[in-house]
């Protein structure tokens, strides 16, 4: 189940990638457009206010269509084949599903206690009613969690029917459209199911505002808990926006409603919270800054040794996306799914933080990032009320130090897959070659010249140092493409990735016995280890093999038949429309799915069963036939 929800989670991966550079683009433009920064150069109705605007609307598109690219990106990285059918699949049939509720809706939306929705106009800033609009369709705003619902059931009807073979007269139905035709028949009771409950859950909503606005303190709490923790289901604009667009807190909005009294709020020298209350509902900014923070340095913190500078790499842009710009989804994304429990862990972290600020007297529009809190609170008012600003820096690090501790214990205690931590057999430590000569000229190997510039000598080299030095190998052989070697102590060998640091393609491993997956010019690689086992590799004067220009279909087959069992298992070939089909003597000698996929030479898929092994890969006509070849 926990290898499951990781796959899950990776392949939600697919469109959080996208957001980094979103987020940052759109905290410049945020911050170009800024009155309090940059005067009457950023004013509306000024030419550098609508290019930076321009650039703002083109950044901003990718969280504009967060549902879309969900819904894009769970087939992508869950489909077993044909990931790109797959995504455009989902598509079609999410937009079918939108139509089917927006047609609903329509006939027969107070039935379902929608009403006025075909006069309800969609608006930003307001919760439109529980309504929203998608790939232009009006409908009922499910966020993310419908279009995961309707792309995790577009994967298994791909992965169960994509194949499906119909009677020929049906045969222009297969493949996607068979998908569509199965997909669009779901959704029928999908939309209606959808239509009967998720205006009821909006609606549950809704009564909490009451309880959040006279509840002080703990009404903050569940306000800031709410706001965070339904961010994946759509339902937090449920929130925030009656409080700070609509009346639920005062009369158009705690936002405008800040603005309008921001200069008398900076002449007063009474407390803020006194001044303005009810803006304790505008602190889940917080969260953005201090949370993320402590967040970020727990995940770069847990990261493998080996991926230490990857997720640096990862989550700075993010991290300072969310900083500046207040836009979490870079971060938030990669641990909602792979790890929920901590995202309960940040709702609950945030709420009190955010709480704990309020009890203390700090209110403010926080709604944001660091530029919206230097521009909106900091920079107009901090001469009467600085004290309260550097009070809620020290609660907000506090906190950040909380979040890493917290973070951390429960990433190493369950090992979560968050970033940094992908499943990985391999260690972060590459050997170089120069790292190697240094071992050799400490007599860690067997002794002898190199030479330098005969790269086969070069990787023998690397090799029989990684395989712990000659006297560790007790048998080397080679086929087309490997060399099999039988070790002595298995626990000398050094990782994988010392292997493949010096050209090898991969390593199989059976104990004692292994393969290393090293091409077509594997018999040059051979006569050189032979030849420094034997303390001859440059006095040697028997003829060497000769090296033949290689075709890359030559190489691919011959990768492919010891993958295979070698070609003395392989009983016949012959070519399909997406791949190629072998019949071999024994199926036991086959390898595993996941060696055939580390070749990098394009393999999809591979099914093995009654003796036959069917391989899902480009070209598969020439690679068929390149194996005929050498067969022969």
């Amino acid at each position: 189940m926990m290898q499951k929800l990781q796959r899950f989670g990776a392949a939600m991966f697919t469109p959080v990638l996208l957001f980094s550079f979103a987020g940052i683009m759109t905290a410049i433009c945020i911050l170009m457009t800024n009155q309090e920064i940059f005067g009457s150069l950023a004013a509306t109705t000024t030419t550098w206010y609508a290019v930076w605007s321009t650039l703002k609307a083109g950044a901003f598109t990718v969280f504009d269509i967060i549902p879309l690219l969900f819904v894009v990106g769970l087939p992508i990285g869950l489909a077993k084949k044909s990931g790109g059918r797959a995504a455009m699949e989902a598509v079609v049939i999410y937009a079918s599903w939108n139509y089917m509720i927006n047609s609903m809706l329509t006939f027969w939306g107070p039935a379902f206690g929608v009403n006025n929705f075909v006069k309800t106009q969609i608006v930003a800033n307001s919760t439109n009613g529980g309504l929203t609009e998608i790939l232009g369709i009006k409908t009922l705003d499910t966020s993310i969690v419908g279009a995961l619902i309707v792309a995790g059931i577009t994967v298994w009807l791909h992965n169960k029917y994509f194949d499906k073979k119909l009677p020929d007269w049906l045969g222009t139905f297969q493949g996607s459209a068979y998908i569509v035709i199965l997909g669009y028949i779901a959704m029928i009771p999908l939309a209606l199911i959808t239509c009967m409950v998720w205006p009821k859950i909006q609606l549950g909503i809704a009564a909490l505002q009451g309880f959040m606005k006279t509840s002080g303190v703990i009404g903050v709490w569940v306000y800031c808990f709410l706001e965070r923790v339904l961010i994946p289901t759509g339902l937090h604009h449920f929130i925030y926006i009656p409080f700070m667009y609509g009346p639920a807190a005062v009369a158009g909005g705690l936002q405008p409603w800040w603005f309008a009294h921001l200069s008398a709020f900076a002449a007063s020298t009474k407390p803020l919270k006194v001044l303005a209350p009810q803006m304790g509902f505008a602190m889940y900014g917080n969260e953005k800054v201090f949370g993320i923070l402590g967040i970020c340095l727990a995940f770069y913190a847990t990261a493998r040794p080996s991926k230490k500078k990857a997720t640096a790499a990862l989550l700075i842009p993010a991290g300072l996306t969310a900083l500046m710009a207040g836009i979490t989804e870079p971060v938030e994304f990669t641990f909602l799914f792979a790890a929920p429990v901590l995202w309960g862990v940040h709702a609950l972290l945030a709420a009190t933080m955010d709480a704990m600020m309020y009890a203390f007297g700090i209110v403010g529009e926080f709604s944001l990032g660091l530029i919206g809190f230097a521009s909106e609170n900091w920079i107009p008012l901090w001469q009467n009320h600085w004290n309260s600003y550097v009070l809620q820096i020290i609660i907000g690090l506090i906190f950040s130090g909380i979040y890493f501790i917290v973070f951390k214990f429960l990433i190493e205690k369950f090992n979560y897959a968050t970033p940094g931590r992908e499943a990985d057999t391999e260690t972060a430590t590459l050997m170089t070659k120069k790292e190697y000569k240094s071992r050799k000229a400490d007599g860690q190997t067997i002794t002898g010249s190199t030479k330098t510039d005969d790269p086969y000598i070069e990787r023998a080299t690397a090799y029989l140092d990684a395989l712990g030095g000659s006297t560790n190998v007790a048998e080397i052989t080679s086929c087309a493409t490997r060399l099999r070697i039988t070790v002595n102590d298995e626990n000398k060998v050094a990782n994988d990735a010392t292997f493949k640091a010096n050209k090898a393609v991969g390593v199989v491993r059976h104990g004692k016995a292994l393969q290393i997956i090293v091409g077509l010019d594997v018999p040059q690689v051979l006569e050189s280890i032979q030849g420094l086992m034997s303390g001859n590799d440059e006095n040697n004067t028997s003829p060497s093999i000769p090296v033949q220009p290689v075709d890359p279909m030559s190489q691919n087959a011959a990768l492919l038949m010891d993958s295979m069992g070698t070609n003395e298992n392989i009983v016949s070939v012959e070519a399909l429309s997406d791949g190629l089909k072998t019949q071999v003597k024994d199926s036991t000698t086959v390898d595993s799915e996941a060696i055939f996929k580390s070749l990098n030479i394009g393999v999809q898929q591979v099914q093995c069963q009654d003796n036959q092994v069917i391989i899902k890969i480009e070209n598969g006509n020439e690679i068929a036939a390149a194996i005929k070849r050498q067969l022969k």
